[in-house]
């Protein structure tokens, strides 16, 4: 395995600059992103792994368990952790080898700041949630030191646990076409996230192509929120149009607020008007009336994110693995199943 004195060497740098640099403290000591590049580059080419549990020990530290890092954005998605850890637990207690899990929360489009995804210094691997278009662009463009997957997100690069976001919308449509609606509505998060785009995408295409009509005033975005869906429902009621007959939100978060909405302007779901969500949260079996959703396997995603990243850290795959799961949808009363 390759030492930091050896990639001072090649690099023609210090060990102590090398050391730096490995360890996450370059910008901090000044050293030229030429130079940081550099060290890094080799660092990669030679297969350096940092000794994580030797650190530990030298900083007092007992435990020298693998340690497995999750990123997740800090917006409001943040409620499907609690599923995602669920996932995670699971299959932690399947295996007779201990790891630890590190949460590390990150700002969407600001993954860039986090310096130990290219020194590989905290962590073992990195399952890496719901990154924004920008992430997924600076990953593409960057060397990261530490195996990673990424969850909800596709990529050519890295391995990753996905869904086929855009089938899903065109799903969604063809409910609505079997009910018979022809003018229906759209309620979108208004965040930066590829597997939202394709979905409100694929409803989109397939509602053209089945001659659904989405209106403009129909079609909006809000924030990624209960206050968001409630507020995006205000926006429709208050259009001066005749509303939709069916609703896709694309979050459970947002259908609640739009079945408040709709409850406080007296109308009735799914009398006057269906609606589906989207991820089947734990509240929509609580929501009134019940909340017909597409369900995201987000508990098998997240062992399947584990099982995938265990091997990545073994070197059992020299390329990018994909995995893809279904999404289904789940019938309650805001929104009947397909009719002949």
């Amino acid at each position: 395995m390759a030492s930091i004195k050896e990639i001072a060497h090649l690099a023609e740098v210090s060990q102590g600059t090398a050391s730096m640099v490995l360890n996450g403290k370059g910008d901090h000591y000044r050293i030229s992103q030429t130079t940081q590049q550099k060290i890094l580059e080799i660092a990669r080419q030679l297969n350096y792994q940092p000794n994580i549990s030797a650190r530990r020990l030298r900083s007092g530290g007992e435990t020298v368990l693998p340690i497995i890092a999750l990123f997740w954005s800090l917006d409001t998605r943040t409620v499907l952790i609690n599923r995602f850890l669920k996932g995670l637990q699971s299959s932690f207690a399947s295996l007779d080898q201990e790891y630890e899990l590190l949460i590390q929360p990150y700002v969407g489009t600001r993954l860039h700041e986090i310096d130990s995804l290219l020194t590989g210094t905290r962590y073992n691997g990195a399952i890496i949630a719901n990154p924004t278009e920008k992430d997924e662009e600076y990953l593409e463009n960057t060397n990261p030191m530490v195996p990673i997957v990424l969850y909800q997100r596709s990529s050519t690069r890295y391995s990753s646990v996905n869904v086929d976001s855009y089938r899903t919308g065109e799903q969604v449509a063809n409910l609505f076409d079997s009910r018979g609606h022809r003018d229906v509505g759209l309620i979108v998060p208004s965040v930066s996230s590829k597997a939202i785009r394709l979905r409100m995408e694929g409803f989109m295409a397939k509602a053209k192509e089945l001659g659904l009509n989405i209106s403009a005033e129909h079609h909006v975005f809000e924030d990624f929120s209960e206050k968001g869906g409630y507020q995006a429902i205000q926006r429709l009621l208050n259009s001066g149009s005749r509303l939709p007959s069916a609703i896709f939100c694309i979050s459970d978060q947002m259908s609640v607020g739009t079945l408040m909405g709709l409850n406080e302007a007296g109308k009735s779901v799914p009398d006057d008007i269906e609606i589906v969500g989207h991820d089947n949260d734990e509240v929509t079996r609580y929501t009134i009336p019940t909340l017909t959703t597409v369900h995201l396997p987000v508990e098998e995603m997240a062992g399947e994110c584990f099982r995938l990243l265990t091997e990545l850290m073994q070197h059992k795959y020299q390329e990018a693995v994909i995995q893809r799961f279904e999404t289904s949808l789940v019938f309650r009363k805001s929104c009947g199943g397909y009719k002949d």
